[in-house]
C-alpha cells in the first residue's frame, strides 16, 4: 500500500466515524472501510497517536479533539471566504431589489447574521451583524434548517418541541416545501410587517453553509413583483455557491 492509499484509508476511517455519529469498534470500522481488522487497527493506532481519534470506552473508537479543532479552523476559513465572495453580490442584490440583504449561518438551533447590506430607501429593514434568530421562524433560519441532514433536522425539531415553539408535523411539511421550491418566504414571522425571501448557499460538497435573504416592509411587496424578487434572491445565492465551488 503506497502513501496515497494509506492516506486514503485513514481519511475513510475518519469519515466512517463522523457519519456514524457515535463510537465504533475496530471490527465495525474495518467492515465499513473494507479492510482487514489488523490493518484497521494499525491505522487507528496512528490516528490515536496524532489525536484524530480516541478510545471512548472498552473497545470503542470515536473522533478525537484534534479533528474538531481542524473542523473549527476550516469553518472559520470558509466563513472568511464566504464574506469576501458574498459582499459584492449582496450589494448588487440590494441595488437590484432596493431591499436590505442579509447573510445568516447556523449555530446550533439558532441563525446568526454575519453580514448585511442595508437598503437606501427611507422606510427599510435594518438588521445588525450578530443578530440571532431561531431556525424555526423566519425565512433565513428555515432555509438553513431545510437543507440540513435528516439527523440534524430531527435533533432540532426535538429542541423546538421542548420549547413548545413549533408543531413538528407542520414544520417538517414546510421544510419539505422549501426544498421543493428552492427558497423560503415569510411574512411577519420574526419582525411584524416585515417580509423575507431566502435562498440557500452551498459549499463544494453541496452542504448548506449560509442563507441569503432580501427583506423589507410587507406593504412594499406586490404579487406582480414577487416572482422576480424570488428569482433575484435565488440567482444571487447561486452565484455565491458557484464562487465557493458549489453547484448552481
Amino acid at each position: 500500500m503506497n502513501g496515497t492509499q494509506t492516506l486514503g484509508r485513514a481519511i475513510d476511517i475518519l469519515f466512517v466515524l463522523a457519519e456514524s455519529g457515535s463510537t465504533l469498534t475496530v471490527s465495525e470500522i474495518a467492515e465499513k472501510v473494507g479492510i482487514p481488522d489488523s490493518t484497521a487497527y494499525r491505522f487507528i493506532q496512528t490516528l490515536i497517536k496524532n489525536g484524530f481519534v480516541e478510545r471512548k470506552g472498552r473497545g470503542q473508537i470515536g473522533l478525537g479533539l484534534r479533528i474538531f479543532d481542524l473542523a473549527r479552523s476550516l469553518s472559520q476559513q470558509i466563513e472568511k471566504e464566504l464574506l469576501t465572495i458574498a459582499r459584492p453580490i449582496m450589494e448588487d442584490l440590494t441595488g437590484l431589489t432596493n431591499e436590505t440583504t442579509v447573510l445568516f449561518v447556523r449555530s446550533g438551533s439558532k441563525a446568526i447574521c454575519i453580514e448585511n447590506v442595508t437598503s437606501r430607501r427611507l422606510v427599510r429593514l435594518t438588521i445588525e451583524n450578530g443578530r440571532i434568530l431561531p431556525l424555526n421562524s423566519g425565512a433565513s433560519g428555515k432555509i438553513l434548517l431545510a437543507y440540513e441532514s435528516d439527523k440534524i433536522i430531527g435533533e432540532m425539531t426535538k429542541v423546538f418541541e421542548e420549547d413548545k415553539s413549533a408543531d413538528k408535523t407542520s414544520l417538517l411539511k414546510e421544510l419539505q416545501q422549501i426544498r421543493d421550491n428552492g427558497y423560503s418566504m415569510t411574512l411577519g414571522e420574526v419582525d411584524e410587517d416585515v417580509f423575507a425571501v431566502a435562498a440557500p448557499i452551498f459549499d463544494p460538497q453541496q452542504r448548506i453553509v449560509a442563507s441569503l435573504s432580501a427583506a423589507g416592509p410587507v406593504h412594499r411587496l406586490s404579487e406582480q413583483e414577487m416572482p422576480k424578487l424570488i428569482q433575484d434572491v435565488k440567482s444571487a445565492a447561486s452565484q455565491i455557491s458557484c464562487k465557493l465551488g458549489g453547484l448552481a
